[in-house]
Order: C-alpha cells, then structure tokens, then sequence
C-alpha cells in the first residue's frame, strides 16, 4: 500500500528545496521580447518612420526625440538596471559603516626612474681643434 501512495506522490519531500517558480522564466522571456531581434528590428523601422515624417513635417521635433529616448531607455534598461542596482548596493555598505571614521588614503609617489637607460649621446663627443 505504501508504495502505491509513494508513486502517487512522486519522490518529493518536505526536504528538498522547493522548486523554482516561473516569475523568473516568464521576467527573462519578456525581457528577451523586449530587448531581442524582433524588438530591434521594429525600432529601426520606427526611427525610420520617424525620420521621414520629421523630414516632411508631419511631426514636430519634440515628438521625435520622445521616440528616441523612449528606444534608448528599452534598449537600455538591462545596464540601466544594473547601474542602479550597484549604487543601491554601494550606498547599503556606506549605512552600516556611518559610525566609523572615514579612512584616509595617502597618495602614493611615483616609482624613481629606471637608473640603467640607454642614451646613445650619452659618449659621443666633437673633437675640439
């Protein structure tokens, strides 16, 4: 009887890690939509839709340049993300130091030049008459 149960039930246990859940997949799959080849392709056909009608007057400058901002913020928005994500990070350490004094760097001096160069002028000498 327990092993029917147990083929019922699969192998899982309350011991293992749950398994992944599907926001993830479902965030990258949009992601990649939104930042793929069929994304870039439309945007080209935009910015040249855009081009046209800018030069024939139909839309206004401040339209335009809407657009293409639009298409750098969507094209961006991994390094965007990521940007954010490292300040987020680096202003989180600074919290927990805030009672600490701040360390002090010296500057260091430049290494002495290389005593053993070559000049070819160094023996060279005009004969004086």
């Amino acid at each position: 009887m327990s092993g029917v149960l147990l083929s019922i039930l699969g192998t899982a246990s309350l011991a293992e890690p749950p398994s992944p859940g599907v926001l993830r997949p479902a965030a990258m799959w949009i992601e990649g939509i939104l930042t793929g080849t069929l994304a870039s392709v439309l945007a080209v056909i935009a910015v040249a839709a855009l081009g046209f009608a800018l030069l024939s007057g139909r839309i206004d400058l401040r339209r335009g340049l809407t657009v293409l901002v639009g298409c750098f913020i969507l094209f961006g928005a991994p390094a965007i993300a990521a940007g954010l994500r490292s300040l987020a990070d680096a202003t989180s350490g600074e919290d927990s130091t805030s009672g600490a004094s701040p360390t002090v760097q010296t500057p260091i001096a430049p290494a002495p030049p290389n005593p053993n160069y070559f000049d070819p002028y160094a023996g060279a000498s005009v004969p004086v008459r």
